[in-house]
């Protein structure tokens, strides 16, 4: 027989308060059915932290950090506990993906069933498997054709990138709130670690909370192999990208590591 092991993703989430976690919705269906926030990439945002940590010698009290992939999330990190995080109930919620569509007014959902007769099940596809950056492009949700077009001045890529990019300062900035401050910011995920330009838009217009990327670090960092600081010298939050390793988490849970 092959052994079998549950790890769930959702664990380094379990010390959200319950201020972070609660919809503003009847109390009922909490109490009946546990409907609440709880967070994905949990194994990842714990590694991140966990990670910058070991190589900063425990230096940083308050993070942010940015698993940017098919899927993405951002985790704000207080004393090495997640105190929120961009996904909910389900992984839908939060950023802007590459095929989930990330926060949306249930009045859409209800406009599309209503009026434009869209069943639910054709309407959790949409949001789930043809919105985000295929979505917003009608094209692609591949960053690296994103990209490529954002440079020659595609608007179709404009608009897409600039999307995905300013619901995260959005999230940055309400984090920054949460936690009364901002030690340093990680990204991560296969757009995190790859793109130079996603993170460097993604800095930029964030002096007021103390952010500064540096561009001679940043600039030409793609797919980043190992902890990489792209901040500047005298910037008061610092900024790094970080390869992400979900893998050795699930192992290291299982005291296979």
């Amino acid at each position: 027989d092959v052994p079998m092991f549950a790890v769930f993703d959702t664990e380094f989430h379990s010390t959200l308060p319950e201020k972070a976690y609660f919809y503003a919705i009847p109390y009922e269906f909490y109490r009946s059915h546990k409907i609440r926030r709880y967070g994905f990439h949990g194994t990842s945002h714990k590694y991140l932290y966990s990670k910058l940590q070991s190589e900063t010698n425990n230096e940083y009290q308050k993070v942010i950090t940015i698993h940017l992939g098919g899927g993405c999330s951002i985790c704000a990190i207080k004393n090495g506990k997640s105190i929120d995080t961009s996904m909910g109930f389900t992984p839908l919620e939060g950023l802007a993906m590459a095929s989930r569509s990330g926060d949306v007014d249930y009045g859409v959902a209800d406009y599309l069933h209503t009026v434009m007769n869209y069943s639910f099940a054709h309407i959790s596809h949409m949001f789930n498997k043809e919105s985000g950056l295929k979505g917003l492009t009608e094209k692609t949700e591949s960053m690296i054709e994103i990209i490529e077009g954002y440079k020659v001045g595609e608007q179709w890529a404009i608009r897409a990138l600039e999307v995905y990019v300013y619901r995260i300062k959005k999230y940055i900035g309400s984090y920054v709130a949460a936690m009364n401050g901002l030690d340093a910011i990680v990204f991560a995920g296969g757009v995190g670690e790859g793109s130079d330009i996603v993170r460097k838009l993604v800095c930029e217009e964030m002096e007021f909370f103390g952010i500064q990327l540096d561009n001679n670090k940043n600039d030409g960092q793609i797919n980043v192999q190992v902890t990489t600081e792209i901040s500047k010298d005298n910037s008061e939050v610092k900024v790094y990208a970080i390869p992400t390793n979900e893998e050795l988490m699930i192992a290291r849970s299982l005291g296979q590591t």
